[in-house]
């Protein structure tokens, strides 16, 4: 009789081996697609160029061409002015239009020849202000055409179970960019001159441009998107005027609660960000002595904590739910400033309250950007995807201006650590609201809102 020790005959005995899990698996899902992969490769190129653009274009104008401090004030103003002026007729143009990559691609191309024109004029001795202002009004332009675009192409890319994912890449490039950008464009500078520096934005528009080709023109093809095939009605509703097609955006997102609340609290909290942000430098570095250097320090390690919560918020949202999190986010992104008005004592704690707060300030705005963005993808309906991106660069962003102004006036008359607790009170209280708005309950991805719908009330499917 064999023993348990013995093989017995007719029996192969094998061995449960578990393989270590290769790195590709650490991978998320959505990079292994290559049309996204080549999107997503050329958003961070065009971000890394934009920030090295925004330290650039500036330095060129105190350095070279001796602007004033008000001459800083309009350069900035005409780079912002396109999205108050452009962004809702923008958005409902590529709506109309269709064929976002090549939008995209013509904003590249047409960005790349605007930005070249500098040091060109540089070299040829020609290089004014007023050049520098037609440039950074021109390329504010392309810039919101980019925008508006991308959602649609997004969404053909994409599909809705990766929705989170994808869009927490995409702002994790946005983050980095902030990090790297202003690092690179100084480095480049010194190395090249400021005006030699642009050539980096030339050719990440150029790049961007080859990765945004590689991809299939799906809408060209009539393949429409990913979540939906183009309706014959739509598309001849869609053809109409662009006034048209502008009220129609707004009359989806005023029947659309979720998204309602989004706006609302969204701009609410730009608007008061604005007016802390206006005037930050300005505290940190003549009421709190810190060097440039340091102010410089605090600022970047705040996007280092934008990247870390751009990183873990798909996993706050499959805990929390997507209308949770963009609701702690809310609460979190303005209540962690509170340490800049209390910022006081020796220059070691001071700097400690900066980093402090600015790290979990940004993190809990990825929170609420990457979940809210997750949202309004999902629930706007193809067609008025690129309406909605203009509406919100329109609303949201463009109070802005108005912010700064504000914190101006009240930095003047009522100093400026009350303007900055002001910004950070007003920021908290204004988003209270959410706690009684119904996204606080979605859980889960929400399905795409049916529209038109007579007598909509603007709910969508909640899990509670």
């Amino acid at each position: 009789m064999p023993t348990e020790h013995q093989r017995k005959p007719g029996r192969i005995q094998t061995l449960n081996v578990v393989a270590p899990p290769r790195l590709t698996d650490r991978i998320p899902a959505v990079l292994r697609q290559r049309d996204f992969r080549n999107f997503w490769t050329a958003q961070t190129v065009s971000y890394m160029g934009d920030q090295v653009t925004s330290i650039v274009l500036p330095l060129i104008a105190v350095m070279t061409l001796d602007a004033s401090a008000a001459d800083m004030g309009l350069l900035v103003t005409l780079q912002q002015l396109p999205l108050l002026l452009f962004s809702l007729h923008a958005g409902a143009w590529v709506d109309r239009r269709g064929r976002r990559r090549s939008t995209m691609i013509a904003a590249n191309l047409a960005s790349a020849a605007t930005v070249a024109t500098v040091p060109l004029a540089h070299f040829t001795g020609s290089l004014t202000l007023l050049h520098l202002y037609a440039v950074s009004f021109v390329t504010g332009t392309l810039a919101v055409v980019f925008s508006v675009a991308v959602p649609g192409l997004f969404a053909s890319l994409v599909p809705r179970e990766q929705y989170l994912s994808a869009t927490s890449l995409s702002r994790a490039s946005y983050s980095f960019s902030f990090v790297a950008g202003p690092s690179v464009g100084g480095a480049v500078v010194q190395i090249l001159s400021a005006p030699f520096a642009l050539v980096l934005d030339v050719f990440s528009f150029l790049v961007a441009t080859v990765l945004l080709r590689a991809i299939p023109d799906r809408e060209a093809t009539g393949e429409g998107t990913a979540d939906q095939e183009p309706k014959p009605a739509e598309a001849a509703e869609d053809a109409g005027k662009p006034r048209d097609g502008i009220r129609e955006a707004l009359r989806f997102l005023v029947a659309t609660a979720v998204l309602r609340a989004k706006f609302v609290s969204g701009t609410a909290l730009n608007f008061f960000y604005t007016v802390y942000s206006t005037l930050l430098i300005l505290f940190a570095a003549r009421d709190l002595g810190l060097s440039a250097g340091l102010v410089g320090a605090v600022v970047s390690v705040g996007a280092v904590g934008a990247l870390i919560g751009s990183a873990v918020t798909t996993r706050f949202s499959r805990r929390l739910g997507l209308g949770p999190t963009y609701l702690v986010g809310c609460l979190v992104f303005p209540a962690a400033l509170v340490m800049t008005p209390l910022a006081h004592g020796p220059q070691w704690l001071v700097v400690a309250m900066l980093v402090a707060g600015e790290f979990v300030s940004a993190f809990g705005l990825m929170l609420f950007d990457i979940s809210g963005a997750t949202l309004q993808q999902a629930i706007t309906p193809d067609r008025l995807r690129s309406r909605m991106q203009g509406a919100q660069m329109a609303i949201s962003y463009g109070v802005r201006p108005v912010g700064a102004l504000v914190a101006g006036a009240l930095g003047t008359l009522l100093g400026v650590r009350p303007t900055l607790w002001i910004a950070v009170v007003g920021g908290f209280v204004s988003v209270l609201f959410l706690f009684r708005s119904p996204l606080r309950r979605v859980r889960d991805l929400p399905d795409e809102a049916e529209w038109p719908r007579p007598g909509a009330v603007g709910t969508v499917p909640t899990k509670e």
